[in-house]
């Protein structure tokens, strides 16, 4: 195989390139033969890292974004179905692998540190660790979509046979992105606030607490479904020990007592407000934010979601899953019966009330300029049109005094890690090791998550949901509990996927499923004069809207995309889709060293 060495010395620039080759070094980054000889040097360098290496905040219909992200999941849907969760993907639907173009990036940084006159120094170690966080977080980005991959510490000399490496396994690649983590976090300083907006040592453990969990409970539940996806030579010992690292990391940031829950005592408010507050520098449960002014750097959360739209909804599976106001499962008639009018579902008397702070409800607002919400805009032009019935209010700026409708004017801030998160994922480890156990320190982790909204602590077994149609119905009580848990205070942000995907839950929650919005026929909503007869279902012809069931049906919930072809629900193949195929290319650029995932040869 002919490779090319590539190096351009030149004006000192942070650009890079899209192409994927391993053993590229970075293009036109330095324009001395010495690099990294100074800490402003160094710090400049890793400025590129902060665009590349954040979650971003936004909304589209691909799910790239913050706000967007479930639209990959069972908790939102737009009006095309999903091609992911569909089980539509191709082989020619192969991304590249563009992060190891940041990794070969950052290795050249970590190569060159002998270069630094100031070794040693506060500021150096935290170049060094931001160093390390991120090429740990690149590492992580590409292990959860392709699983077993090629570790690199440096670049390659492009004349050697180093350029030929297999995949090493999933264990391999997860002990060391942990070992990475480890470094980040002996050189990052100790923060107290976000009000840098860079990486410190709290976010490298939050980080750390993530991986480990991550890579714990997918080889956990994958082994146990005997799939092709976990790595053979995993131990239930090196599974506990990533739970336990996981333990430990999140320990270490609670310990240290600087970081809290925020709240106002205002149990119907302070969740919404955390997820439109541009500034959030000195909220104590923002651990690390990137910071939108909607002018310099803006985002179009607002646009596409301030009229209660945004070509997307929330689905009647989220939306069911929240409690009761008194901590019992929303079951039976009194779930069905709430549904008839629309909005009763969503009331904070009845319903935990994160509910209706994550889903808008008549009488709230959703523009400055406009009334209170009454109804879902299913008849709605383009971008402002409803897809299930459920409208997202968070995130959404409700007092935002900009151009409301222009591109990328909103501030909605990009949280990366927060608290309320790092008690979750410390909960959900303990539940892994021993709920039993460790039951009454879960409950002392979740409380102040409920109490922000008043809710009541955690009751293993009121809470427990036995209903036949609940996907975990047979999951013991208290990983039941930390998962509805996980689901309820961290929806909408982008993190439904990777569960479903590390739970190995696709065939309890996607395969044969569909998404289903709000009750309409047997509801206020149908023949609602507020749509003006615009909305036309059963018709051979012309629908703008579908339902479930058929005419006649005393109860028939609206369905966000066109079943007709899809109505044995999504097709997600659990043999395949856990895991996105490897380019060709990319095949043929290792002299398949490389192999292709499970069930895309």
């Amino acid at each position: 195989m002919k490779l090319t060495h590539y190096i351009y010395i030149g004006a000192l620039t942070l650009s890079v390139s899209s192409c994927f080759d391993l053993n590229k070094e970075p293009e036109g980054v330095l324009s001395t033969v010495k690099p990294f000889t100074g800490v402003g040097e160094m710090t400049s360098y890793l400025d590129q890292f902060y665009e590349s290496g954040v979650r971003e905040q936004g909304f589209n219909w691909t799910g790239a974004y913050i706000a967007s992200g479930d639209l990959i999941s069972d908790n939102m849907s737009g009006s095309a179905i999903n091609t992911r969760l569909n089980g539509d993907l191709t082989l020619a639907n192969a991304g590249k692998l563009d992060a190891y173009t940041h990794i070969r990036n950052v290795n050249f940084m970590l190569t060159n540190l002998g270069n630094c006159d100031e070794k040693g120094s506060a500021r150096y170690k935290q170049c060094v660790g931001e160093a390390h966080y991120f090429k740990a977080w690149f590492y992580y980005t590409l292990f959860k979509s392709y699983g077993q991959l090629t570790w690199l510490d440096k670049p390659l000399d492009p004349n050697t046979d180093q350029m030929l490496l297999p995949r090493a396994n999933r264990t391999v690649i997860a002990d060391s992105i942990l070992s990475e983590l480890d470094k980040a976090i002996a050189n990052l300083n100790e923060q107290n606030s976000a009000a840098s907006m860079r990486v410190h040592r709290d976010v490298a453990r939050a980080l750390k607490a993530e991986v480990a969990l991550y890579e714990a409970t997918w080889e956990k539940y994958h082994k146990a479904k005997n799939d092709p996806f976990f790595d053979p030579t995993v131990t239930p010992e090196k599974i506990s020990d990533y739970l336990n690292q996981c333990v430990e990391a999140c320990k270490a940031i609670v310990d240290r007592k600087v970081w809290s829950i925020y709240t106002t005592n205002n149990t119907t408010n302070d969740y919404r407000q955390l997820f439109q507050t541009e500034d959030l520098s000195n909220n104590k449960e923002v651990l690390w934010f990137k910071r939108y002014d909607g002018t310099n750097i803006g985002n179009n959360v607002d646009r596409y979601l301030n009229k209660g739209g945004g070509s997307a909804g929330i689905t009647a599976s989220l939306v069911d899953d929240y409690l009761t106001i008194d901590g019992q499962p929303f079951v039976g008639t009194a779930k069905t019966d709430a549904k008839k009018v629309f909005g009763d579902e969503l009331k904070p008397t009845l319903r935990d009330p994160r509910l209706s702070q994550t889903v808008c409800m008549p009488g709230q607002q959703l523009r400055p300029d406009e009334g209170p919400y009454k109804l879902p805009p299913l008849t709605g032009a383009s971008y402002h049109k409803n897809e299930t019935g459920y409208s997202i209010l968070k995130h959404v700026q409700i007092d935002f005094k900009g151009s409301l409708d222009a591109e990328f004017r909103g501030s909605t801030p990009g949280i990366q890690f927060r608290y309320a998160e790092v008690l979750l994922n410390y909960a959900e480890a303990l539940a892994e090791l021993d709920g039993a156990a460790n039951a009454a320190k879960i409950v002392e982790l979740v409380s102040p998550l409920r109490k922000r909204v008043g809710m009541p602590d955690m009751d293993f077994d009121r809470e427990y949901n036995t209903s036949a149609d609940y996907p975990f119905h047979t999951l013991d009580k208290y990983l039941q509990a930390v998962r509805r848990e996980r689901r309820v205070e961290l929806a909408i942000e982008g993190k439904r996927f990777d569960d479903i995907m590390r739970w190995a839950a696709a065939q309890e929650l996607i395969v044969g499923q569909r998404a289903v919005g709000a009750l309409f026929v047997g509801s206020n909503l149908e023949n609602n004069p507020a749509y003006g007869g615009k909305l036309v279902y059963d018709k051979a012809t012309g629908n703008n809207l579908y339902l479930t069931g058929k005419t006649g049906d005393e109860l028939r919930y609206i369905l966000p995309s066109n079943p007709a072809g899809n109505e044995q629900g999504w097709r997600f193949n659990p043999a395949r889709d856990y895991l996105l195929p490897i380019a060709p290319r990319m095949l043929n650029l290792t002299e398949n060293q490389w192999k292709q995932n499970p069930g895309w040869e």
